[in-house]
């Protein structure tokens, strides 16, 4: 199996994380043949009717979402929502994912086999690590400017000052201008409840939610709760237990009284195990 493709600068230079992230992204739209290869942009299904009927028919490409974790706990659900929904958003197209460096020792590596068990092409995923948000955040902005990507993932963690409105709206605009989807996946975003102002056409909350259970009471398929704190020109303020059908790729609605669950939740884990626990000093940006 091939590995992820993975790029990371110096910890001690900015710059070069950036440089050398610039550099893979020329890469990428040479073997793409230099222009965008995606549809119309328009708007992308969940797959599950209830939710994209509420949705006027599903969510907007070409813009900023948001996805939260409000604990660590529920980070790799989180996570995993963020990434289903940016296989739905680009299906089959290459994937940038910038993360903060320090994550990967928390949270655990993004790992080939963890991603094709997941339902995404390990082969088509690029990762940038940065020393803080502020470098991821600008990873993320070079990213939404290859036309050649389908859509990006940017995961920071709390709070930090580099992630404000500006920032986002810096994002935002970078998405409009070139068609790439951009997902940001905030990890434990503080004690307010949908965390401080955002440029993100849609908010979102996941959490991690039981799992069918299979034959032989073998765990069934990740499952999420989310719920939708925003919506720009919609209706919000609505919650949904979803799982996630990697062999179809879209989400299914799990309704409440016709699914027998487990007795835990079984969200979508790093494919290493590595815990997800984080020390209350851990920094934040």
């Amino acid at each position: 199996m091939q590995r992820i493709s993975a790029w990371r600068g110096a910890s001690s230079s900015r710059a070069r994380t950036l440089a050398v992230l610039r550099s893979a992204l020329a890469r990428i739209e040479k073997g793409q043949g230099g222009a965008a290869q995606a549809p119309a942009w328009g708007r992308f299904a969940l797959g599950a009717p209830a939710v994209d009927a509420f949705l006027g028919g599903g969510l907007d490409r070409a813009c900023l979402h948001e996805v939260q974790a409000p604990g660590v706990a529920d980070w790799p659900a989180a996570v995993g929502f963020g990434l289903a929904l940016a296989l739905r958003a680009a299906p089959g197209r290459p994937l940038l994912w910038a993360r903060q460096d320090f994550l990967e020792s928390e949270a655990g590596r993004l790992n080939g086999l963890g991603l094709a068990e997941f339902g995404a092409d390990p082969t088509v995923v690029s990762l940038v690590r940065g020393r803080d948000a502020e470098t991821v955040l600008r990873a993320g902005v070079d990213a939404a400017r290859c036309k050649s990507l389908g859509a990006a993932l940017i995961e920071i963690f709390g709070d930090p000052r580099a992630c404000d409105l500006t920032a986002t709206l810096r994002l935002a605009r970078s998405a409009e201008a070139s068609g790439v989807t951009l997902f940001l996946l905030r990890i434990r975003v503080g004690e307010t409840q949908t965390g401080p102002p955002s440029a993100a056409v849609s908010r979102w909350r996941a959490c991690a939610q039981h799992s069918r259970a299979l034959l032989a009471n073998a765990p069934g398929a990740p499952g999420f709760s989310v719920t939708l704190l925003r919506r720009r020109g919609g209706a919000a303020d609505r919650s949904w237990r979803l799982e996630w059908r990697r062999d179809q790729g879209l989400f299914h609605e799990i309704v409440e009284g016709r699914n027998a669950s487990l007795s835990g939740p079984v969200p979508a884990l790093p494919a290493d195990g590595a815990a997800t626990s984080v020390s209350a000093g851990r920094r934040a940006g």
